[in-house]
Formats: C-alpha cells, structure tokens, sequence
C-alpha cells in the first residue's frame, strides 16, 4: 500500500510539471512560473520521499529550461538559460531536502510520543488508544479480543539487588520476549513501572490460552538463563462483551492480575469479560 501511494504522488508530480510545463511555454517568457513549479516538488517530497522529490527536482529544472528555449527568449549569452536552469534545480533540491527532513523529524517525534523509551514498548497513552480502537472494531464487528495483564515479581528485589541499569535490561527483556511472540499485529505496552500489558486483536479465550502460556513459559525461561530472580503475575481477560471504556477493561484485567498476585504469584489466570 505504501509503494502504491508513492508511485501515484510521483506520477501525480510528473503530470503536474508536464502540465505547468506547457503553461509556462504557451503564456511566454514575460510570465514567471516558478512558484508553480514548486507545486509538483512539494508534493513528491512530502508524500512519496527524498528520492521521489530530487526526480521531480531536475524534471521541474528541465521543464523550466525547455520552456524558456522554445518560448523564444533571448539571452545575451547562450550559456544563461543553463546556468538559470542550474540554479533553479538547486533551489528545488534544497526545498525537497527540507522539506523530507521536516517529515522525517516529525515521524520520529510521532514516534517517540507513542514509545516508552526504556523499552520500546508503547507508553500507556497511547495503549489506551489502541484498546479504545479495538473496542469500537469489536463493538462494530462482534469479534472477541483479549487483554494480558502482566506485573514482574520481586523487580523491586532486582532494582535494590542489581541496580536500575539491570533493572532497564529486565525490562528490555521482557518486553522483546513478548514482541517475539506474539503477533506483529498485536500490541505490547509498558504502563507503568513494571507493568505491562499485550493486546491481543481478534483472539478468543482458546487461542489466549495457548499463546500467553507459551509465553508465560518463555518469560520464566528468559529470566532463569540471566539467573534474574523475577516471575510473573499474569491475569488474562478474553471480551466476547464489549466494555463501555478502556479504563474499565483494564481495571478489570489488573484484578485479575492481582488475585494471582494475593495467591502467591508467579502465575496466569483467564476470564472472560461479563460486564
């Protein structure tokens, strides 16, 4: 989807300086075009790329300069018109490497918003997002989804024991386990210190329970190979019903991840949302 969306900006560009181009050579050389020229860069910079823009940069210079040569202006040297056509070209790349670095600044900004920095993970914001999108998609579709609540046992014991930047590394762990394992259309979030919590898109209570006890095993596995004294409470809320907010799915799923903590942890516990 992505290819195609830069393929129809940059044959959108072409055509639009084909079209300015045979504007500027019809109406003479007494009439500037050069803003429009930047029409069909501008575009090709910010929605199909750096590359894209620097091809439609020298095809708008070259248009420029047919134009000019065929519209019959005179020069008083011959050498001029493609010195003209020179610096226009360079003024066209600077505006497309500005304005592709303004989009790439802006990606990353976009990005980082949504991220935890230690981990990776997405912030607990913007997982709030995504779960309210799931719940309207399920709401419109009658499809179930789950959500796993996970809290790391004794990660304080670790942080007092090893120090944050093992702590970090935990976390880190943790957190790239679960993307390993879980589907690249899933969602791995850290909410807050060492909770975390994996939305799983379209999955009923059967596929939960393979998926997250695979998982859960794989934790354990992880933190035993680092000889890090960590285990996890886990609590596991299939909705078949839809919650009315996502402040109240994961409450739900927070006590579920609790009453394994108050039956001495290191568990995983499923339910289904009952409303």
């Amino acid at each position: 989807m992505r290819k195609i969306q830069k393929v129809f900006w940059l044959v959108l560009g072409l055509l639009g300086v084909l079209i300015i181009g045979f504007v500027d050579y019809f109406t003479g050389p007494e009439i500037a075009f050069s803003l429009f020229y930047l029409i069909p860069v501008s575009m090709a910079a910010w929605y199909s790329g750096r590359i894209e823009g620097i091809l439609i940069s020298f095809t708008s210079a070259i248009a420029w300069l047919m134009a000019d040569l065929f519209s019959g202006r005179v020069y008083s040297n011959s050498i001029i018109g493609y010195w003209n056509a020179f610096s226009r070209l360079g003024f066209f790349l600077i505006v497309t490497w500005l304005l592709s670095a303004l989009k790439n600044t802006l990606r990353r900004e976009q990005e980082l918003s949504r991220k935890d920095l230690t981990t990776g993970a997405v912030n607990s914001r913007f997982f709030h997002q995504l779960a309210q999108a799931e719940i309207d998609r399920a709401k419109r579709y009658s499809h179930p989804f789950t959500i796993a609540y996970l809290d790391l046992d004794n990660f304080k014991a670790v942080n007092d024991t090893f120090g944050h930047q093992t702590g970090d590394q935990v976390l880190l762990t943790v957190t790239r386990s679960m993307k390993s394992h879980l589907r690249s259309t899933d969602v791995v979030g850290r909410l807050g210190g060492d909770e975390f919590a994996c939305l799983l898109i379209e999955t009923d209570q059967d596929a939960a329970k393979i998926v997250m006890s695979k998982l859960f095993k794989q934790l354990l596995e992880d933190m035993s190979n680092h000889h890090w004294p960590i285990t996890f409470s886990i609590g596991v809320l299939t909705c078949n019903r839809v919650p009315s907010t996502v402040d109240e799915l994961i409450h739900v799923a927070d006590e579920l991840m609790y009453s394994v903590k108050r039956s001495g942890k290191n568990n995983i516990i499923f339910s289904d949302y009952t409303g």
